[in-house]
């Protein structure tokens, strides 16, 4: 398996879907703006097929899907008996959350949101019914986009997204044709306009999801609908999955908190961070994720469960520090270099200056976890690669009680207005800590990780990255700050994006130089073999 082709082709897939996700937040803010009532609403109402999502995904499919294919590929039939079993299984169960789901769309919200008046909680609620079929669909994309990564089938699931965001964007561009742009109060919303919403993004799920089967032909397997599910060691499944389930149960629960807390900040009438701008400063926060470490991770994920069911306990410690290292060197820079940017970055998906003043502290306080995350998803991964779902549920449920006293206790700290912020501060410590217990935990199971170069390389990684951050800020200052041009529009701060991202990496890249990184020269090499030179 070719790691750096495949980490390529997830990239490019990734950086495209990733920024054509962008245009879509850019807008939905034009439609419904990125603050007030109702913008907070629809955000809610519209994550919630996500939380259910992140159980499917990672709680199931992760965990147990990808190690068991690699597995039973290896069977006379390629695993077309099992797999054929399992997918059945898996879409019986999928249909009877989606459904489930539904029917108690209006306790859902209540549980996550602790909206302050009846119209706001009824709003999200009419919104909900629209958007939590998404489940099922969500979950089908991940059931053949996770078979397809396990046959070293990687492109099609980073590239399919795209098509959620041109249908989605098509389908925001027509609200605001139909109904007019920019943010509007709750009693504005009748009928058709909350089916639109709301049927725009279930549709664009639908049509990633249509897209993904056309790839399916590649897999070489041909299944069918068996619901005969003995045979196929449900018992190992079942005991695998339980503890991933629960694992992600605890982050609903960790979600939930959050958001009650968060929805207590929406408002109409003074611009306070809210649901809305928490998840708009996460999908800024999940691009550098996603394109690095999504993208060289998922082939490593791959490549260690191969090595985990051969035995060969020497090769995913290297694949570890490996990897550990390649992400390190790059998503270093790219936090520091964020957090310079971060109301340019803001401003980006804001309808005004205050909206990306107010988004900036919780996209900066998010950016503290994002070294810390990408060593928590090759350690968590190992653990999967293991069969290990035990293990991670209790570095989890630790991370999960930080989480959750922080964020109970961010209202006795934290302004109103910087509530938000604080609560993405607090998940981030949570997190720092939480892959310190995880380390120290792999370590118990496998003896010595030999990790300590890529730790190591980290440190030095941010050192260099420290002086190219405080030049993009400078950079920034010199402009006017938020007084100044970078600022003062959605071009005009992708422009400045660009400048500070350009200026920094030119620092970073010399310090680096100077001091004779040869991570630097291997990343070199990895580009070079990219560009098939």
């Amino acid at each position: 398996m070719n790691l750096g082709r495949s980490s390529a082709m997830i990239a490019a897939g990734t950086l495209a879907s990733r920024v054509t996700g962008l245009l879509r937040s850019i807008v939905l803010v034009s439609a419904i703006g990125a603050g007030g009532l109702g913008a907070d609403a629809f955000a809610i109402a519209n994550q919630m097929p996500n939380y259910i999502f992140q159980v499917i995904s990672t709680g199931v499919l992760t965990a147990v899907f990808v190690p068991q294919i690699v597995k039973w590929s290896q069977e006379e039939d390629g695993g077309r008996r099992l797999l054929s079993k399992l997918f059945t299984l898996a879409t019986v169960i999928l249909l009877a959350v989606t459904v489930i789901a539904t029917v108690i769309a209006p306790l859902l919200i209540g549980l996550i949101s602790s909206f302050q008046t009846d119209a706001q909680y009824e709003l999200a609620v009419a919104f909900a019914y629209w958007c939590i079929p998404q489940v099922f669909f969500y979950g089908m994309f991940a059931l053949v986009g996770e078979t397809l990564n396990a046959r070293g089938i990687f492109a099609p699931y980073a590239w399919a997204p795209i098509t959620n965001n041109i249908v989605s964007i098509a389908g925001f561009g027509l609200f605001m044709w139909l109904f007019g742009p920019g943010r509007r109060d709750i009693e504005a919303y009748d009928g058709t306009m909350i089916v639109f919403l709301g049927l725009t993004a279930t549709l664009g799920i639908v049509a990633q999801t249509v897209v993904l089967f056309a790839f399916w032909r590649r897999t070489g397997l041909r299944l069918s609908p068996d619901f005969h599910w003995r045979g196929m060691g449900l018992g190992q499944l079942r005991r695998v999955a339980t503890w991933s389930v629960g694992m992600l149960l605890v982050g609903l629960v960790v979600s939930a908190v959050q958001q009650r807390v968060i929805t207590t900040a929406s408002s109409d009438a003074v611009v306070n961070a809210s649901s809305n701008m928490w998840f708009n400063a996460w999908l800024v926060f999940m691009l550098p994720y996603s394109l690095i470490v999504m993208s060289i991770g998922t082939p490593y994920f791959t490549q260690l469960s191969h090595h985990a069911h051969a035995g060969r306990h020497d090769a995913v410690k290297s694949d570890m520090n490996t990897a550990i290292k390649t992400l390190g060197l790059l998503v270093v820079f790219a936090a520091v270099t964020l957090m310079a940017a971060a109301v340019p970055a803001a401003r980006i998906f804001s309808s005004d200056l205050a909206e990306a003043e107010a988004t900036a502290p919780v996209l900066i306080s998010f950016l503290v976890a994002l070294v810390p995350m990408a060593v928590l998803f090759i350690v968590q991964r190992t653990f999967y690669a293991y069969g290990d779902t035990r293990t991670p549920f209790f570095f989890t449920l630790f991370q999960a009680a930080i989480a959750i006293a922080g964020s109970l206790a961010t209202p006795l700290i934290f302004l109103h207005g910087g509530l938000t912020a604080g609560v993405a501060l607090v998940q981030s410590i949570s997190s720092t800590l939480q892959v310190l217990l995880a380390i120290f935990l792999l370590r118990r199971k496998l003896g010595g990780l030999r990790i300590g170069g890529g730790l190591w390389a980290i440190v030095r990684f941010t050192l260099a990255a420290l002086p190219a951050g405080a030049a993009g800020f400078a950079i920034y200052l010199w402009a006017g700050g938020a007084d100044g041009w970078m600022a003062q529009g959605k071009i005009l701060a992708v422009l400045a994006c660009a400048l500070i991202g350009t200026v920094s990496l030119a620092i970073y890249v010399g310090v680096l130089a100077l001091f004779r990184a040869p991570e630097l020269k291997q990343i070199g090499s990895l580009v070079r073999s990219r560009l098939g030179r």
